[in-house]
């Protein structure tokens, strides 16, 4: 079976220079230090897509989408149980990319993937990542690290509700919330029913985390908006 990105994936889609273009898959961590002239073929095997809030990008179980790069908004990535409840995995924003391990094994996409905020993202097939990990050794190396430091990232997922109460995975999110605030990167707003997802529990126990922390005076909820008033106290809640 051929691995392409369905047709849907073309709709939207914006020009933009290669040179643009460069300088955003040089912004991945894991690829900047390749050569100049790797990156450009990267680049090329690539296109640009626009997908709007809400909009499902690929499902899970479906054939690899291949690998995606995001070059603005947010990107929720989750899988469902079998009575429909949603665990969010993580949320991806500029520089990131995700679907790597559909891309590289050929497998289906492990996961769902949904634009959190308007999107543009750029994907590039398995066939043509293939090529050009064959072509390109350090490229195929550079994917390897990649692979690595998402399983480190999945073992501390899978370790953080151990670990953790809800209290503290909580505060660890807020504090996420508010440091990707700072770097400029805009964020939607995020229920409660969100944040429940994200964490691996549910929306009643988040509501009575955000209680417990408001009644500590470490954060004010206000209606919709929740503001942090002693985030030293919300570092340290966030170790527990």
């Amino acid at each position: 079976m051929a691995n392409t990105i369905p047709p849907a994936y073309n709709s939207g889609t914006v020009k933009t220079s290669l040179q643009e273009s460069l300088s955003l898959w040089r912004e991945v961590p894991f690829l900047h230090d390749l050569p100049d002239t790797v990156l450009a073929e990267l680049a090329r095997a690539a296109r640009r897509v626009h997908f709007t809030q809400g909009q499902t990008i690929f499902l899970e179980e479906e054939p690899t989408a291949g690998l995606f790069l995001v070059e603005e908004g947010r990107v929720k990535i989750c899988r469902y149980a079998a009575d429909g409840r949603e665990h969010t995995l993580l949320i991806s924003g500029r520089g990131d990319t995700f679907n790597d391990v559909s891309a590289l094994d050929g497998g289906p996409n492990p996961a769902c993937a949904v634009a959190f905020s308007d999107a543009i993202l750029w994907p590039v097939s398995r066939d043509g990542l293939r090529r050009l990990s064959i072509q390109h050794p350090e490229l195929a190396w550079a994917l390897i690290e990649s692979l690595a430091q998402r399983a480190r990232y999945l073992i501390g997922i899978v370790q953080d509700p151990a670990m953790r109460n809800v209290k503290g995975r909580l505060a660890r999110l807020l504090l996420d919330q508010a440091e990707a605030a700072e770097r400029g990167t805009p964020l939607p707003h995020i229920t409660q029913e969100e944040m429940a997802n994200q964490l691996g529990t549910v929306r009643e126990v988040v509501g009575r985390a955000l209680r417990s922390l408001a009644a500590e005076g470490i954060l004010t909820v206000d209606r919709q908006r929740i503001e942090i008033v002693d985030r030293a106290r919300l570092q340290a809640a966030a170790e527990v």
